[in-house]
């Protein structure tokens, strides 16, 4: 599947759920993923992307941001304390604040460093142990201490259990995003990004179905 079919196919998805065209933004998911296919996304125009690791977008992005105007790049992998001020100067946002650890990190560096990527807070919707996030329970505390430190939080993200109906944690997301007054939902992927539109996301993360398959390293 190409770039232009998937922004057919959101295009589509906000007609559907009566919404403003160009409401969803989409994160193309660039993990993993050989240079020559990235700069060939860029090339078509897109500018925003998704990197789940630091290192891997040290390694990349600087060049091609160079090389490519008014290009975007967010964190939307878990990310550890001691990489959080390469994360501030590497992307433009952090999908993943997880942790009150983490917070207290950012808002450290926000001060010493005069700015912050934008934040959304990742809740773990399903409540599994091996997953990362707030739980749903913790998420409005969690949000009102990450405010109370000045932190840019504009949204909330999931990753929904692989074995569940993703739209039943689209919907809670959202429903803790309204009661927090928070616009920005990161959900919905290459499988369920138009179940993820119908419920309000505002950027989802799509990564093989643009690139094709990744090559991991063994």
């Amino acid at each position: 599947m190409s770039l232009s079919e998937i922004t057919a196919r959101i295009t589509k998805a906000e007609a559907a759920a009566n919404r403003p065209a160009g409401s969803v933004k989409l994160i193309a998911v660039s993990k993993v993923q050989p240079d020559a296919r990235v700069e060939a996304v860029l090339s078509e125009g897109h500018r925003l992307f998704g990197e789940n690791r630091v290192q891997e977008a040290a390694g990349k992005w600087p060049g091609f941001r160079e090389r490519f105007d008014g290009t975007e790049v967010h964190l939307i992998g878990p990310l550890q304390t001691n990489k959080a001020r390469q994360a501030f100067e590497l992307f433009d946002a952090i999908h993943t604040l997880d942790r009150m650890k983490l917070a207290t990190a950012f808002a450290r560096l926000a001060q010493e460093m005069g700015h912050c990527p934008e934040v959304f807070v990742q809740v773990n919707t399903g409540e599994e142990p091996q997953k990362a996030g707030v739980l749903p329970a913790e998420a409005d505390s969690f949000i009102a201490e990450c405010r109370a430190r000045d932190l840019p939080v504009v949204g909330l993200m999931c990753i929904p259990p692989v074995d569940e109906e993703p739209s039943l944690h689209f919907a809670l997301l959202a429903k803790i995003a309204a009661r927090n007054g928070l616009t920005g939902l990161s959900m919905g992927m290459s499988g369920d990004f138009e179940s993820a539109i119908a419920l309000g996301a505002t950027h989802v993360r799509v990564g093989s179905a643009i690139f094709g398959a990744r090559a991991y390293e063994l």
